[in-house]
C-alpha cells in the first residue's frame, strides 16, 4: 500500500476500499504514515467526501485499531451523549452526573478543543487534580461504583482517531462530515452503549453552520450506530450565539455547578434537560418524554445531580470541597475588561466564533496541538441576542493573564456583539429531532 496513491485517488475524487481504511489507519497509530500524509488525505476528504461505504469502512477501521470496553456485566442500559462543539457548550458537565443519577450508566468519553470550540476535556482538567486519563480497568471500576465515568480516549481506544482528531485541529480539516461522523462514532461504539444521544450543533459558532449538513451528518451517525445495535436519537440545537454566559474552562466548571444546584443560564438548562430526556428515553427506563423530563427535573430539585458531580470529581482526583465553594479551588484570571455597549439598543448578534477566537488568543484553547491550555482565561457574555441594553450597559467581560492579552482578545471582539433597533428573528433552541424513523422538527421552546 503505496499512501501517495491512496492520497491520491481521495484528491481526484475516487473511493477507498475498506481494506484500504482499515491499512491506512491501523498504520497511522502506529506511526507508520507521518502526520503530513494524513494531513493532506484528511484535506483530500475535505474537499472530495466520502462515499456511505467509504464512512462505515474509517469508522469500522477507527474503531479496530484499538480496544473495546466490556460493560455487559453492569446490568443497567448504558447511554452517553456527544455534541459536535460549540462555544459555552459545558452540557457534558451538567449531563453526565444528572443522568448517572437517574439510574443510567453514562461512560462519557469526551474530547479536548477542536478549533475555535472548548472542549470538555480541558474544562474537566480545570479542576485541581482532576484526571481524564484513567485507565480502563479504573474507569470500569468508577462506572460499577458511581455509574458515570468523564474521561478522554486512552491509548487503548480507537487511538487511530485519537491521532487523527488532534491532526485536524490544527490543519482546519474539522468541518467534513464522513470525518466528524467516523470521529464520534469509533469512539462511541467502542464503549459498549446500549444507546447514544447526539447534540448536534448548527449554526454560525459549529463547526457546520446550514441546517441541511447538520441533518446529513445526525443521519449518518445515526445509521452508522444503527447498523451495531446502538440505539441513536439527535437533537440539533442553536449555535448561532455562545452557549450560557461562561465560555471558558474554569468558569465553565463553575457555571456547570450553578446549573447543577438548580441556578444558571436557562439556555444551558433548556439542552441539558432536552437531552437528559432523550438519555432516559433510550435508556428504556421510560417510554414517556414528559415522565423522563420530570424524573430529570427531580434529581437536580433533589441535590442527587449535584452529589453524584461531587462524587465523580472526587473519585477522579478532585478537590472534595469544589462543589461547596468553586471559588476557592479553580483559576482565576487576573485581569478583567469589559466591553460595554456604545449606543441603546437591541442586541442582534453575539458572534460565537469571535468569542472562541478571542479565548485562544487569551490561553484557553489551541493553535497547535501542543499547546498548553491556560484554565483561568474565558469571556462572560452578558446580553444575549434580543436582549434590550443601555449606553454603557456590559456586554462581554474578557478575562485574562495578562493586559496584553486582554487588549489582544478586545481587538478580536470589537465587533462581535451588534446592536439595532429591532428585535432580531426568533431562532429555536432546539430545532429538530432525528431518529432512524425519521426528523421531526420541533415547536419553539427557548431562544437565544
Amino acid at each position: 500500500m503505496r499512501v501517495t496513491d491512496l492520497i491520491e485517488r481521495k484528491r481526484d475524487g475516487g473511493a477507498l476500499t475498506r481494506e484500504e481504511w482499515a491499512g491506512l489507519m491501523r498504520c497511522y497509530a502506529a506511526g507508520d504514515i507521518p502526520d503530513y500524509q494524513m494531513a493532506a488525505m484528511a484535506m483530500a476528504v475535505y474537499f472530495r467526501g466520502m462515499e456511505d461505504a467509504e464512512t462505515e469502512g474509517l469508522t469500522a477501521a477507527m474503531l479496530e485499531s484499538g480496544d473495546r470496553l466490556s460493560l455487559a456485566h453492569l446490568g443497567r442500559p448504558r447511554v452517553d451523549k456527544h455534541s459536535t462543539g460549540g462555544v459555552g457548550d459545558k452540557v457534558s458537565l451538567v449531563l453526565a452526573p444528572l443522568v448517572a443519577a437517574c439510574g443510567v450508566a453514562v461512560p462519557m468519553m469526551s474530547g479536548r478543543a477542536l478549533g475555535h470550540t472548548g472542549g470538555t476535556l480541558d474544562k474537566l482538567e480545570a479542576i485541581p487534580g482532576f484526571r481524564t486519563d484513567l485507565p480502563r480497568d479504573r474507569a470500569v471500576a468508577q462506572l460499577e461504583r458511581l455509574g458515570a465515568v468523564l474521561i478522554g480516549q486512552t491509548d487503548e481506544i480507537a487511538p487511530a482517531d485519537k491521532r487523527l482528531y488532534a491532526l485536524r485541529g490544527a490543519t482546519a480539516t474539522v468541518p467534513a462530515i464522513p470525518l466528524i461522523a467516523a470521529s464520534i462514532m469509533s469512539k462511541k461504539l467502542a464503549e459498549d452503549l446500549t444507546g447514544l444521544v447526539l447534540d448536534v450543533t448548527t449554526g454560525a459558532g459549529a463547526f457546520l453552520t446550514r441546517l441541511e449538513d447538520s441533518l446529513a451528518l445526525a443521519r449518518t451517525m445515526i445509521a452508522l450506530g444503527e447498523r451495531r445495535g446502538c440505539r441513536t436519537v439527535a437533537l440539533l440545537t442553536d449555535m448561532n450565539a455562545p452557549l450560557g454566559v461562561a465560555c471558558g474552562n474554569a468558569v465553565e466548571v463553575a457555571e456547570s455547578i450553578a446549573l447543577l444546584c438548580g441556578e444558571g443560564p436557562a439556555d444551558v438548562r433548556e439542552v441539558t434537560l432536552a437531552l437528559a430526556t432523550e438519555m432516559l428515553l433510550v435508556a428504556g427506563l421510560t417510554t414517556d418524554a414528559t415522565a423522563a423530563r420530570a424524573r430529570a427535573e427531580r434529581a437536580i430539585d433533589s441535590g442527587d445531580a449535584l452529589e453524584m458531580f461531587g462524587r465523580i470529581v472526587v473519585a477522579q482526583g478532585g478537590p472534595a470541597g469544589l462543589v461547596e465553594d468553586p471559588a476557592a479551588h479553580l483559576a482565576s484570571a487576573p485581569v478583567r475588561r469589559v466591553l460595554a455597549a456604545d449606543r441603546d439598543g437591541i442586541v442582534q448578534r453575539v458572534e460565537p466564533r469571535a468569542v472562541g477566537s478571542a479565548i485562544i488568543t487569551l490561553g484557553g484553547g489551541r493553535s497547535r496541538t501542543t499547546d498548553v491550555v491556560d484554565p483561568a482565561v474565558g469571556v462572560l457574555v452578558h446580553r444575549r441576542p434580543g436582549a434590550r441594553v443601555t449606553a454603557g450597559e456590559p456586554l462581554l467581560t474578557i478575562l485574562a493573564r495578562d493586559e496584553a492579552g486582554a487588549g489582544a482578545a478586545a481587538a478580536e471582539l470589537a465587533s462581535a456583539v451588534s446592536l439595532a433597533d429591532a428585535p432580531p428573528p426568533l431562532r429555536p433552541l432546539i430545532s429538530h429531532r432525528v431518529t432512524a424513523a425519521g426528523v421531526e422538527e420541533l415547536p419553539v421552546t427557548v431562544a437565544h
